[in-house]
């Protein structure tokens, strides 16, 4: 089988700082096998950066962007970037 990799980087804008929005976008990455980090950027929004199988990216994409019970996300950004790192896991950032 041929990997078939790609990744993306997400901004999603809202209410998503100090919602466990960051907590939330790691246990979606664990259970679609998905790599990468999550941290806060200014201005209160949350940057991703996600690697894996474009069918695992789009499931996971789907839920991140619904969010957590007490976040509000008001606009999302995404952008396939050309990454020559291979991320292992997914983490937080800070």
């Amino acid at each position: 089988m041929v990997e078939n990799i790609k990744t993306y980087n997400v901004l999603i804008s809202g209410r998503v700082q100090g919602v466990g929005f960051r907590y939330f976008a790691v246990s979606i990455a664990e259970k679609y096998d998905v790599k990468g980090f999550v941290k806060n950027i200014p201005g209160g929004r949350v940057e991703i950066v996600c690697q894996g199988e474009e069918e695992e990216l789009q499931s996971f994409l789907s839920e991140v962007k619904k969010g957590p019970a007490f976040s509000v996300i008001t606009d999302t950004a995404t952008e396939e970037i050309p990454e020559i790192k291979k991320y292992n896991t997914f983490e937080i950032r800070y």
